[in-house]
């Protein structure tokens, strides 16, 4: 019988199932959501919310240990900086799981494992800060909005001649046609 024993074997044998979820922990760091299957994103849960326990910490000795799972100071870095700040005041499942059914080629379960707090998207606050510097240089150098604008009415100039080349290529086709 199996009493006590909560850790799933994936049909790996010890080592081989360790380094799995490690770089699984490693990927969902990084990436802060990641899919799998089913059953190692069950697998990995445990794993990475004691990561983020140990971030949450924040003493020297809890990145030591974290260090020692992750191996890499950019994603200890990031579990202690980013995600742990983000899950401050949680004081349990740091994860989700999200189930999305089968995977064609052999139908296992998959699954997404993402961060409960931590998943904020990159893309709108990168657009959103581009237009503020922008602005930010066109008050500093007043000459070189001048220029900018100078090569904006060019590139208008250049889009506005193909059309005109086109709208006399079909003004001539018409005219054959006729």
């Amino acid at each position: 019988m199996r009493h006590r024993n909560k850790t799933v074997k994936l049909q790996r044998k010890k080592p081989h199932r360790e380094a799995l979820l490690k770089n699984l922990c490693k990927s969902l760091i990084e990436h802060r959501r990641i899919k799998t299957t089913l059953a190692k994103a069950k697998a990995l849960r445990p794993v990475a919310e004691k990561l983020l326990t140990l971030g949450k910490k924040n003493t020297l000795h809890s990145r030591r240990l974290a260090f020692a799972k992750l191996r890499s100071e950019t994603l200890v870095k990031k579990l202690f900086d980013e995600i742990a700040v983000a899950s401050a005041d949680r004081k349990g499942g740091y994860t989700r799981i999200t189930k999305l059914g089968q995977r064609m080629s052999d139908s296992a379960p998959m699954a997404f494992i993402e961060w409960v707090d931590y998943f904020v998207p990159a893309a709108p606050a990168a657009a959103e800060a581009a237009p503020a510097a922008e602005e930010a240089k066109t008050e500093e150098k007043p000459a070189k909005a001048s220029k900018s604008k100078k090569a904006a009415a060019s590139s208008e100039a250049s889009e506005e001649k193909p059309a005109k080349k086109a709208s006399k290529k079909t003004a001539k086709k018409a005219e054959t046609a006729e």
